[in-house]
C-alpha cells in the first residue's frame, strides 16, 4: 500500500487568465491575470489561511482548484497526483469539497435542506436509498443542527445555521480537503465563533484539511496553522502563523496587520496605510505592483527584475522585493 503523500495539495505556478473582449465580433483584445504564478503547499491535516484585499484573486485561486475554473498554465497535486495526469474525475471531486460564502445564494432554496444534504450522495451514487435518509440525519446532527431540520426549507433557517447546512452538504461525501471561501465573513460577529469552532472540532474529528479563504486576520489567527498573503494575483508571504504575525517582513503585510483592531483601547499602535487602489490586474503596473502603487522611491529598483519567492527564515517565504522588504 502507498504511503499518503505529506502534502495533501500543491499548488505548482498556477495562472488564471481570463480574455477580455471587446470590439463588434468581441475578439480578445486584453487579459485579466487573476492568479499569476502561485505556488504553495497544504500539510496533511492542517489549515492554510490565505488572506488579501478584495480583488486579489483569492476566491479565482480558489474555484481553480476545485475545477470550477481552468488555469491556463502551472499544476494542482492533489495526494501526489497531479491533474495532469488522468485523474478519476469523480474521485477528486468527492475528496475535495467547497464551502461558499453566502449561504443564502449556494442553497436551492426550492429543495429542502434533507434534499440539499443528500443530492451529492445521489449524484455520485453513495450509499442505497435506504440509507441515505440516516446519513442525512447523521450529517445535520454533526454539524448541530436541530433534529427534523432535514424536512424544512433554507429560509427556515438563520445564516449561522444555514452554513451549518452548507459544511453538512461539503462533508456529505467524505472528503479530506474543505475550501472555505469567507464561511463567516456573512453572518453576525456573535455566530462567527460558533462556525469556526465547528470548523476546527470537525477538523480534529475528521483528519480535514482546510485552505480558509478570509479577510478577517484575527480569525486567520484563531483557525490557521500557516498563512499565504496574496496581492494582485500573486504571494508575497508566506509562512507558519507565528511567523507572520510576530515577523512580517513585506511591506504589505506588516500594511494588513497593522489594520488589525486593538482590543484595548488604552494601547496605541502605529498604522501603515495603504495609498490609492488596488491596481487592475488587466494592465498591472511594471515591476512591484505594491512599491508602485506606495510609490515608492526604490521602485525603479523592480523595474525589468523577475520577483521570486525567497525564503528569509525556516518555512518563512517572501517575494524578494528591493522596495517592499528590508534587507
Amino acid at each position: 500500500m502507498s504511503t499518503p503523500a505529506t502534502n495533501i495539495l500543491e499548488v505548482r505556478d498556477l495562472r488564471v487568465h481570463f480574455p477580455v473582449r471587446g470590439g463588434v465580433f468581441r475578439r480578445s483584445i486584453a487579459s485579466c491575470k487573476a492568479v499569476d504564478g502561485v505556488n504553495f503547499s497544504i500539510p496533511r491535516g492542517k489549515t492554510l489561511g490565505l488572506v488579501g484585499e478584495s480583488g486579489c484573486g483569492k476566491s479565482t485561486l480558489a474555484k481553480a482548484i476545485v475545477r470550477l475554473v481552468r488555469p491556463i498554465a502551472g499544476e494542482i497535486v492533489y495526494n501526489g497526483i497531479s491533474d495532469s495526469r488522468e485523474v478519476e474525475e469523480a474521485n477528486f471531486r468527492r475528496s475535495v469539497q467547497m464551502v461558499f460564502q453566502d449561504p443564502a445564494e449556494s442553497l436551492n432554496g426550492r429543495m429542502t435542506v434533507g434534499a440539499i444534504v443528500r443530492e451529492p450522495l445521489e449524484i455520485h451514487k453513495v450509499g442505497q436509498d435506504k440509507t441515505r435518509a440516516r446519513q442525512v440525519e447523521e450529517l445535520l446532527e454533526q454539524v448541530g443542527l436541530p433534529k427534523g431540520s432535514a424536512k424544512k426549507y433554507p429560509f427556515e433557517f438563520s445564516g449561522g445555521q444555514r452554513q451549518r447546512i452548507g459544511i453538512a452538504r461539503a462533508l456529505s461525501l467524505r472528503p479530506e480537503l474543505l475550501v472555505l471561501d469567507e464561511p463567516v465573513s456573512a453572518l453576525d460577529v456573535s455566530v462567527q465563533s460558533q462556525v469556526l469552532n465547528l470548523l476546527m472540532d470537525l477538523q480534529r474529528e475528521l483528519g480535514l484539511s482546510y485552505l480558509l479563504i478570509a479577510h478577517d486576520l484575527a480569525v486567520v489567527r484563531h483557525v490557521s496553522d500557516l498563512i499565504a498573503v496574496m496581492y494582485l494575483g500573486k504571494i508575497v508571504e508566506m509562512g507558519p502563523i507565528d511567523a507572520i504575525y510576530g515577523n512580517p517582513m513585506h511591506a504589505y503585510t506588516q500594511a494588513l496587520l497593522s489594520a488589525i483592531p486593538e482590543p484595548d483601547p488604552g494601547c496605541r499602535k502605529s498604522k501603515v496605510l495603504i495609498k490609492g487602489d488596488l491596481p487592475s490586474p488587466i494592465d498591472p503596473p511594471a515591476g512591484c505592483a505594491f512599491g508602485h502603487r506606495m510609490d515608492s522611491p526604490k521602485h525603479h529598483l523592480s523595474l525589468g527584475r523577475e520577483l521570486r519567492m525567497r525564503e528569509m527564515e525556516k518555512d518563512h517565504w517572501v517575494l524578494d522585493c528591493p522596495c517592499c522588504v528590508e534587507g
